[in-house]
């Protein structure tokens, strides 16, 4: 009898993904995928495009050139926000709000996952105590932390992360490790950019390689 999770499709799978700027390439084509309840590490030099792919995955730059699937149907543009969780270089938070108004509001934008709150989240994240913080108040790590407090409340099974590590201490990668490795226990999946100074989170991971255009 065949194994029916051995014919599902991953859950996200891209192909001939191209993006140029000013005519001139930045990456790709590309092909990859990731299977729920794994990582794909996304490695390689400033200007190889490793920003610029999370920001096309996102939606936030438009797809030129290829295809994209989300467990084996056509990720369409306003598909991303139920799908994909994006946690970039810029905090994308208020500052002039604390850290627990910002995760009510990113809430009841992008919903939430079940069970879990803005509290705990926080609690979480090492910002226990922070909650009536103003964001512009707080330093990169903290702020690091808060952006990882809203990855975790969000409900989207698709993490995008870049450059997690950045500004954090030795406990802060370890907690990206450790909400990593819950995220896909939970059937996630993650895909994480790094220069390579860090160690991969200890999951069932994917690499791929991208490489400076000539």
């Amino acid at each position: 009898m065949n194994d029916p999770l051995s014919s599902a499709p991953p859950l996200l799978a891209a192909r001939g993904l191209a993006f140029s700027r000013n005519d001139e390439p930045v990456f790709g084509p590309l092909d990859f995928h990731i299977d729920a309840g794994e990582a794909l590490l996304v490695q390689g030099d400033n200007g190889a495009g490793k920003t610029t792919l999370l920001r096309v995955l996102a939606g936030l730059l438009h797809l030129e050139t290829g295809v994209l699937e989300m467990d084996g149907h056509p990720l369409l543009r306003g598909d991303r926000q139920r799908f994909i969780a994006y946690l970039g270089h810029l905090p994308a938070l208020k500052a002039d709000l604390t850290t627990l108004e910002n995760l009510h509001f990113l809430c009841g934008l992008h919903g939430r996952r079940a069970r879990q709150m803005p509290g705990g989240a926080l609690a979480i994240a090492g910002l226990a105590g922070y909650e009536q913080a103003l964001v512009r108040q707080l330093s990169a790590g903290q702020k690091k932390r808060l952006g990882l407090a809203r990855l975790w409340l969000s409900p989207a099974p698709l993490w995008l992360l870049d450059e997690p590590y950045a500004n954090l201490d030795l406990e802060g990668i370890t907690l990206v490790n450790r909400m990593i490795s819950a995220h896909l226990r939970s059937g996630g999946a993650a895909l994480v950019t790094t220069h390579g100074a860090y160690a991969a989170p200890p999951v069932r991971t994917r690499l791929l390689t991208l490489e400076a255009a000539a």
